[in-house]
Parts: structure tokens; C-alpha cells; sequence
């Protein structure tokens, strides 16, 4: 069971609607996009550079940075709610 808290639903739309505006999805709505779901290969379908697509977007708009070397990338990219839990996470570190 895990421990990490959950991350607020506006940062879990955002992060939907960046998605869609960073990887030019304009058929899909946020709406359309689980959050449990898995982001890479099955489910939404994303592969290596749709998720450097979104590393830059979300470097870009949260200033957020991962590390292309970084072991935790995976569960990070993994779902949105992964995607949102790392930003809350990493915006309430201190610098």
C-alpha cells in the first residue's frame, strides 16, 4: 500500500490538459485520459520521446526537472497520478 498522499485534482487536470497540448492530441479531452491508467506502451500509448516531450513541457510550466538517467523515471511517467504526486511532491521540497 503506499504512503504518498494524493495530489490535487486541479494539478491531475492540468497535468492531463499538458499532455494533450504538449504531445498535440487534440482529438482526446482531459477527460478522456485516466489517471491510473498507464501512460507508456499500453494505455495512452506514449514511448521515449513523447515522454521528453512531456519532461521539457513540465520543466517548462512547473520547473520541474527530472534526470534522463534517473532510475524513478518510469514510475514517475507511469500514470498521471504518478506524473502529479513527483510535481506536488517536488514543488512542496525545499530548494
Amino acid at each position: 500500500m503506499s504512503t504518498e498522499k494524493a495530489p490535487p485534482a486541479e494539478l491531475v487536470r492540468e497535468i492531463k490538459e499538458l499532455i494533450i497540448e504538449a504531445l498535440m492530441l487534440q482529438d482526446m479531452r482531459p477527460e478522456d485520459i485516466d489517471e491510473q491508467a498507464p501512460l507508456l506502451v499500453e494505455g495512452l500509448g506514449l514511448d521515449s520521446i513523447d515522454v521528453l516531450e512531456m519532461a521539457m513541457a513540465i520543466n517548462k510550466r512547473y520547473g520541474v526537472k527530472t534526470k534522463a538517467d534517473d532510475a524513478q523515471n518510469r514510475h514517475i511517467f507511469a500514470s498521471v497520478h504518478n506524473l502529479a504526486a513527483f510535481i506536488h511532491e517536488q514543488q512542496g521540497a525545499p530548494a
